[in-house]
């Protein structure tokens, strides 16, 4: 048999001996600075105009998910709007859906610009009635930017 080893350990200081610690300054918290409601992202919207379709259809995501010819779970996360589809898988899930991608498009820019009218259309009926003129009308025209 061996020896049992000696039970006892070297220290290294990590400080000097005799330095005084660090005296660090008190930090403030920092109130963070309000600001306007996020915009949505794009493919939270489209996400969810695919839902809001397949649901209408009474369609299970297997059904348009081997129609489409692409993958359960991954049409579940473009549904959740947790991946970006490109404009082929979302060409092949609005043909899915019975839809054409401009139908999708416009499906997804009417729930876009539904939060925006209502801001603006609060923020301008406020301003107008002060002027004593009639609130604008919401624009409702698609707009697309590469």
């Amino acid at each position: 048999m061996s020896t049992p080893a000696p039970d006892h350990a070297r220290v290294i200081p990590l400080r000097p001996q005799g330095a005084p610690p660090a005296v660090r300054p008190a930090v403030r918290p920092v109130p963070e600075p309000v600001s306007a409601p996020r915009e949505p992202l794009w493919r939270d919207v489209v996400g969810g105009v695919l839902r809001q379709q397949r649901l209408a259809q009474k369609r299970t995501l297997k059904d348009v998910a081997e129609q489409a010819r692409i993958s359960v779970p991954y049409l579940s996360e473009l549904e959740r709007g947790r991946k970006e589809a490109s404009s082929e898988v979302l060409a092949a899930a609005a043909r899915a859906l019975g839809l054409g991608l401009a139908e999708v498009l416009s499906l997804a820019q009417q729930d876009l610009t539904r939060p925006a009218v209502s801001r603006r259309s609060r923020a301008a009926s406020v301003a107008s009635y002060s002027r004593g003129t009639a609130p604008a009308a919401p624009y409702n025209g698609l707009c697309l930017a590469a």
